[in-house]
């Protein structure tokens, strides 16, 4: 995989895994293996280590009428592809995308985080994040849920989105009717 993804730096193409369910726009372009009948097309977009998680946030934004831009795993390998910060910067130039889901580990955090996430830019696009944890130091899964000390104990965590204008929930069940209500919807 890393020769593969230096050979692919040379080129106008982006890795989105590996170990990932894959991308998909609804009602235009599927590449992976996320099943496209659960999806509806929309204006939300989903970012996601986790397929399970990021087939949940479908779930839980159709169900709230919202319906999904783009949905994007990128999986939680070592060696990766696509990260957060970049999904969230294609996310920020789509039109069709007016809010963003973030399920995952400490990479979300770093996500919203980034330049992009500016209090002026949230009045626009709504923005849900879901972070996962489990035991402090410990690997938690393929996804890459990992809690170092007191990062992932969450409280602080938890503070900092919500300082920054990004909304959080404590349960995937809550993901869709908290961007509709982050939407207006």
């Amino acid at each position: 995989m890393v020769r593969v993804k230096t050979t692919l730096a040379s080129y106008k193409t982006r890795l989105i895994g590996p170990n990932c369910p894959g991308i998909i726009t609804p009602e235009e372009c599927k590449i992976g293996i996320m099943p496209g009948f659960i999806h509806k097309k929309g204006r939300v977009g989903i970012v996601s280590r986790s397929g399970t998680l990021t087939y949940e946030a479908v779930f839980q934004t159709t169900n709230n009428g919202l319906g999904q831009s783009t949905c994007v795993g990128i999986g939680g390998d070592p060696v990766r592809g696509m990260n957060f910060i970049d999904v969230l910067e294609l996310f920020e130039t789509d039109p069709q995308t007016e809010g963003i889901v973030m399920v995952g580990g400490s990479g979300g955090r770093r996500g919203s985080r980034g330049g992009l996430h500016s209090r002026e830019r949230e009045q626009t696009r709504g923005r849900v994040h879901r972070r996962f944890g489990g035991t402090p130091g410990k690997r938690m899964g393929h996804a890459g849920a990992i809690v170092a000390g007191r990062q992932g104990h969450g409280g602080r965590e938890i503070r900092a989105l919500e300082a920054a204008g990004i909304t959080t929930v404590r349960s995937p069940a809550e993901l869709g009717s908290a961007m509709a209500k982050r939407l207006g919807a």
